[in-house]
C-alpha cells in the first residue's frame, strides 16, 4: 500500500543508521513490526501470574 507521510528527516536518517535499513520502506516496515512485537510483549507481561497452567490440561 502506498501512503504519504510527513516525517522528520533527522529521525528517519538516524533510524536508518541504527537499524541498517537500506530503504525507507524497509525501515518503516521493520519499525512497525518491532513496535507490534513490543506491544504484544508488554501485554503478555501484564498477564504474568494470571493464567493457571496447572488446570489447563
Amino acid at each position: 500500500m502506498k501512503i504519504t507521510l510527513e516525517l522528520p528527516a533527522e529521525l528517519l536518517n538516524e533510524l536508518m543508521v541504527l537499524t541498517g535499513a537500506t530503504s525507507k520502506s524497509q525501515l518503516v516496515r521493520e519499525t512497525l513490526e518491532e513496535h507490534i512485537k513490543l506491544i504484544k510483549r508488554k501485554r503478555l507481561l501484564t498477564m504474568k501470574g494470571s493464567i493457571d497452567l496447572e488446570n489447563l490440561l
